[in-house]
């Protein structure tokens, strides 16, 4: 019984040879590396997230524009909402005041307003895709990492059949079982990876897609004072009177929306 009690996980790395613990090393590093990125990026997510809510309620309910500018001249902006509204309000204001002063400027302030945004989206975007390479490639590449640690474990078995002359479980146990668990370690690496890189995907293509329509409803109230579809609702005969404008700018939203 003590002998068998020794032979464990611990037991087939350590008695590997250079190669195995090599590629095992790298398994183990990228496994670390995957796992800092989910909880940093899964923090980051919900922080986001979280400060976009405040942020969105209190633009929808804000009285006018200068109540945002003031609430983003306060307190920041800590959520990509807040910083594509703090950029497009500064591009107005900038333009108004300045014109067409440098090559970057040039055009309408619907032209400067426009860019501006896109600009931002971009900028956004980037930041909301830092790290899910990393998760990818991981991901990719995992199992093929173990899989040759698999590859080298059965050679090191044919190696010991050859050498000895026969293929007893004395022989062939340790490079088998070092096999196995390269595979095993390769796919623990790989699943949580894949599964983290979907999951931000899908949460950075909703919030991709809330940020666009948010942006195409501030453009329009920025370059038309008014939203999209406001002035149709406005001529329609049961209309009802306007209210604040970036109330009105929310109910035509969530009419365009119905």
């Amino acid at each position: 019984m003590e002998p068998t009690s020794t032979v464990g996980f611990g037991h087939f790395i350590a008695q590997s040879d250079f190669v195995g613990k090599f590629l095992f090393g790298v398994l183990v590093l990228m496994s670390v590396a995957s796992w800092v990125l989910i909880a940093s990026k899964g923090l980051t997510q919900y922080l986001r997230g979280k400060r976009s809510s405040v942020f969105l309620d209190f633009f929808w309910n804000a009285g006018s524009l200068d109540a945002v500018q003031a609430e983003l001249s306060a307190h920041g902006a800590r959520d990509p909402f807040a910083h594509l509204s703090a950029q497009a309000l500064h591009a107005q204001a900038h333009h108004a005041r300045h014109g067409a002063a440098r090559l970057a400027e040039a055009g309408s302030s619907n032209d400067f307003i426009t860019r501006t945004i896109k600009k931002v989206l971009d900028e956004e975007t980037t930041r909301l895709e830092s790290g899910l390479t990393t998760l990818a490639t991981i991901g990719a590449t995992a199992p093929f990492v173990g899989l040759f640690g698999t590859v080298w474990g059965v050679y090191h078995a044919l190696v010991a059949i050859g050498m000895s002359g026969s293929g007893t479980l004395d022989k062939v146990a340790g490079p088998v079982g070092e096999a196995l668990i390269m595979t095993g370690v390769g796919l623990a690496v790989a699943i949580p990876a894949v599964m983290a890189y979907n999951a931000f995907s899908r949460s950075n293509r909703v919030l991709g897609g809330r940020l666009d329509a948010f942006a195409y409803e501030l453009h329009s109230f920025l370059t038309l004072g008014e939203a999209p579809g406001a002035s149709a609702a406005a001529q329609a005969p049961s209309a009802a009177p306007a209210a604040a404008p970036v109330r009105n700018l929310r109910a035509a939203s969530n009419s365009a929306a119905v």
